[in-house]
């Protein structure tokens, strides 16, 4: 017989990075997980993208067991890093803080398409290209689509 889930946590932590502190700690408490556990094996399985942003979905049982997911870094933390800037503009339609070509957008978008809801890689290139535009990025080139 299946576990009855109790609660589903979503929560983005960098990689090898997930410590007892807040927002994790409390989070966690909250529902009587042992945070400790769940910082041990969070670390482990993302050494290899230590620093880099990862949502996470935890699922917390009645028996105060848990399971969770590891998604990819999230697009906008992903075209940060692609157009090396520091943030998204605050006015995005009138004063634009970088640039990204379609090829960088199509690796996001590859890199993405496990999370995303489309089926095919040139609407997740659009998609990718609309998080862009709201940022203040602008994606140079032609639309190879």
């Amino acid at each position: 017989m299946a576990k009855e889930v109790a609660a589903l946590i979503k929560l983005q932590v960098k990689g090898g990075a997930a410590n007892p502190s807040p927002p994790i700690g409390p989070a966690l408490g909250a529902k009587g997980v042992n945070i400790m556990e769940f910082c041990k094996q969070f670390n482990a399985r993302t050494q290899d993208k230590a620093g880099k942003v990862l949502p996470v979905v935890i699922t917390v049982y009645a028996d105060k067991s848990f399971d969770f997911i590891i998604k990819t870094p999230p697009a906008a933390v992903q075209i940060i890093d692609a157009a090396k800037i520091k943030g998204g503009s605050g006015v995005p339609h009138t004063k634009k803080v970088g640039s990204i070509s379609w090829d960088q957008v199509k690796a996001i978008a590859e890199d993405k398409m496990p999370d995303l809801n489309c089926f095919t890689l040139e609407s997740a290139m659009s998609m990718v290209a609309g998080t862009a535009r709201s940022m203040g990025v602008t994606v140079t080139g032609d639309k190879p689509f």
